[in-house]
């Protein structure tokens, strides 16, 4: 299979979803031709280095990890289609992915899994709904899991995300220390890498594409990371433009915080919508 094999779902009207089989990264959603993902231009689409941009599946860990690749191993694998696009009786399409253990994932991590992915493209919506499933008799394991999506913007720095007011946060950029959030709307405007915990089920992004609002319904994904490299450390990533940074913000649902833990047997789901407003 080649390094870039795709799935289209197309609902008409030129709004599609476009996911690159590699790692189950949606590289592009389109609502009205118009594009609402950030992707770098330096993007490395070579089957081996996770795809900058879009939006990366993390599990079954978040950040460094000492057994395997930065945000864990999905991203980087090939997924399977467990559905090809179908229309539904709404019009909206469905499609399913899915990922189980196998010599790949077990030289990192000694567990059997399955996870699915179910993504519905609506007219002004993308759906997505994700199942951990644990089929060990025997072992129990514990995992994150978070989408780590990339908004297109115009311009971050005139973006306002509600939905952390009142939040402990988790600052990676002063060595993990812990504050609360006071503002009622967060905005970027220098190197932000946060995970806020116990967030609200739902925020909201100004001044994305066309000065339009973001909304971002999620379930059972309890903490918001919000990330923008800024100039500084873009430079750092060889995979993205040293000028792309103003053009993006991660706002990304997740469970990091405290770590997802699956009883033999049993399963985990959550789900994100997102909403052009």
């Amino acid at each position: 299979m080649a390094a870039t094999s795709v799935v289209v779902l197309d609902r008409g009207n030129n709004t599609t979803c476009t996911v690159n089989l590699f790692g189950a990264t949606v590289v592009s959603w389109r609502v009205n031709n118009q594009e609402q993902l950030f992707v770098s231009k330096q993007a490395v689409f070579d089957g081996k280095r996770a795809i900058r941009g879009g939006i990366p599946f993390v599990f079954p860990q978040f950040g460094q990890w000492a057994f395997g690749p930065q945000h864990g191993f999905a991203r980087v694998a090939r997924w399977h289609v467990e559905k090809m696009p179908e229309r539904l009786p709404s019009g909206d399409v469905e499609a399913v992915f899915s990922l189980m253990d196998d010599e790949f994932t077990r030289s990192m991590w000694h567990f059997q899994f399955r996870l699915t992915y179910r993504l519905i493209l609506r007219e002004k919506e993308l759906h997505f709904n994700i199942g951990v499933y644990n089929p060990s008799k025997e072992l129990t394991f514990s995992c994150q899991l978070l989408l780590h999506t990339y908004f297109k913007v115009p311009d971050v720095r005139r973006c306002q995300i509600t939905g952390m007011h009142g939040c402990m946060f988790i600052d990676k950029t002063r060595e993990g220390a812990v504050y609360q959030e006071t503002r009622e709307v967060v905005t970027v405007g220098e190197w932000t890498d946060r995970i806020y915990q116990n967030t609200m089920q739902e925020h909201i992004i100004t001044n994305v594409v066309s000065g339009r609002k973001m909304r971002i319904q999620k379930y059972n994904f309890p903490d918001t990371v919000i990330w923008n490299p800024w100039s500084e450390y873009a430079k750092e990533i060889p995979d993205f433009g040293d000028d792309e940074f103003p053009n993006m913000v991660c706002v990304e649902a997740g469970r990091v915080a405290a770590p997802i833990v699956l009883l033999p047997g049993t399963a985990f789901e959550a789900s994100q919508i997102l909403q052009v407003m």
